[in-house]
Parts: structure tokens; sequence; C-alpha cells
């Protein structure tokens, strides 16, 4: 009985993040429609507290019951991964793109499952196999044919403050899936991660000066914000509903999905030509991504 519970802890953790690549794919597309000139650190700022917010209120509803779990709750990793994830990661991430080029900086991005890969396996003790490590090298060798035409060979700050930002999120993902595993809530997770996050950045907009641009923001962009955000508050909320139920690893590796998802949406919305270098590339990412679906999550150890 106990193996058809895990089983479809399984499938269910495996599908979620499936959708969370979808949602990253397609979020892609959505901003090539809904482009608006915003300040990144306030835009930023402002999506991340809203769903913080709405993380919350899930949270109190959901452990109402169980008041006395929310009290013991580990604030102070929580404060961490809202430290990392949510403010830190973003604000490295956001000035390296000034500094480089877009397609660089989404390229040095999606080199994030080689990061969690190696951190989940020191720190969260998960087994990883031969399978899984080959299909990877699939995908990311897919990843590189298909972003290689795109990428000039000067290098420049914004490239490691980029692939900076990237390594902290790996290391705020393995903070979340180690607390997840001792039973923490995904939810409450979650909401330390935008929520938390979001306070550093406001106060890096006040002492930076960029407290007017609150008020002077336009329908449009408050439009495209409630968008985007919208848009962020599902992808979150699959990927750490997902992470709680499979390995870092395998989850990390399975976003590599996104540019196929945003490649196949370009060519049926926008009608952009594709590549034989992206049909080749997409291939092999869906081949890979083919046998990283069917890998078990284990671990060497017992759970931290």
């Amino acid at each position: 009985m106990k193996k058809k519970r895990v089983t479809k802890k399984e499938l269910w953790g495996t599908l979620l993040v499936l959708l969370t690549a979808i949602i990253s794919g397609f979020s892609i597309i959505a901003n090539k429609f809904f482009v608006v000139d915003i300040d990144p650190l306030l835009f930023t700022a402002l999506r991340a507290f809203f769903i913080g917010i709405t993380f919350l209120i899930i949270s109190f509803y959901i452990s109402k019951h169980n008041n006395k779990k929310f009290k013991q709750t580990s604030w102070k990793n929580l404060l961490v991964i809202g430290i990392l994830g949510g403010s830190f990661a973003f604000w490295l991430f956001f000035s390296g793109l000034k500094l480089t080029l877009g397609s660089r900086a989404a390229f040095l991005h999606k080199t994030f499952p080689i990061y969690a890969i190696i951190l989940a396996f020191i720190f969260l003790k998960e087994k990883i196999t031969k399978q899984q490590l080959i299909a990877m090298g699939i995908m990311i060798s897919g990843l590189i044919i298909m972003q290689l035409p795109k990428i000039s060979g000067e290098i420049r700050l914004g490239d490691f403050l980029v692939l900076a930002a990237t390594v902290l999120w790996a290391i705020e993902n393995v903070i979340s899936k180690k607390v997840m595993s001792n039973k923490e809530s995904n939810w409450i997770v979650t909401f330390s991660r935008m929520f938390f996050g979001s306070l550093i950045l406001f106060a890096i907009i006040f002492l930076t000066g960029k407290t007017n641009l609150l008020f002077s923001l336009t329908t449009q962009q408050i439009i495209y914000i409630a968008i985007s955000g919208s848009l962020l508050f599902l992808y979150v909320l699959t990927w750490y509903w997902g992470l709680k139920f499979i390995n870092l690893s395998k989850a990390s590796t399975i976003l590599l999905l996104a540019p196929v998802v945003s490649l196949i949406l370009g060519v049926l919305w926008l009608k952009e030509s594709i590549s034989i270098s992206q049909l080749i590339g997409s291939g092999l990412i869906l081949i890979g991504a083919y046998f990283i679906i069917l890998v078990k999550s284990e671990k060497r150890i017992k759970e931290i």
C-alpha cells in the first residue's frame, strides 16, 4: 500500500513540474505581447509582494485546523529562502540583464539544473542515476544547439551577475526542498520566498531613491504587472508544490522543456520561423525529458 502512495506522489509532483515548464514557456511568449517600460526592481517587488500576500492567506486557511504546527514553522530558514531567492537573486539577475544580451542571460539561467543537481547530491543526499545524468546531458546539448546561434562570443560583466543569480536560486531551492522534506508546508515556503523577498526589494527601492516610481505607474503598466504577476503566481504555485513530491534534481531538469514550449507557441501564435538547429535542439530536449520523467525520486540516505 505504501508503494502505491509513493508512486502517486511521484506522478503528481512530475505533472506539477511539467506544468511549471509549460507556464514558463508561455510566459516568455506572453512577455512579447505585454512589453511595457517598468523599472525591473519595482516590477519584481510589486509582483512578489502581492503573490506573497496571496500565499499567506492560503497558508492561514490551510493551517487553521493545525495552528500548533503553523507556530512551529522554521522561520529562520524561510527568511533565508526569501533573502536568497526572493530578493538578492532577482536583483543580481536584472542588474546583469542590463549589462548583457537577453539571449545570453536566458541561456545562463537555463544552466540552473547543473548547479541544482550538484547541490542536491551533496546537501540533500539525492541519488543521481546514470540515466538521469545522460538525459540531462542530452537536454543541455539540445539547449546549446537551440541557443548557440543567438549567443555572441564576447564575455560581459552581466554574464557573471546572471550566473551568480542562477546559483543563488539553486541554493534557495535546496533549502526549500530541505525544509519541505522536514514536513514544512509548500504554501508557507512559497509565501516566504515571495513576501520576505519583496520586503527586501522595497527596501532597496527606498534606499536607491526610486520610491516615486510607485506613484507614477500608468494603467497600462498596472495591467501588465497584474498579467505577469498571475503567470508568476501559477509558476511558483506549481513549482514548489511539485518540488514537495519529487527530487530537486529531477524537477530542475524538467524545466529545460520551457524553451521548447516557447518555440512551439512562437510558431503557432507569432508565426515565427523555425531553424534546423532549433528543430534538432528541441528534439534532443524532448528525448531527454522522456527519460527524466521516468526517473524515480530516491535518496542515498535518510532525509535530513
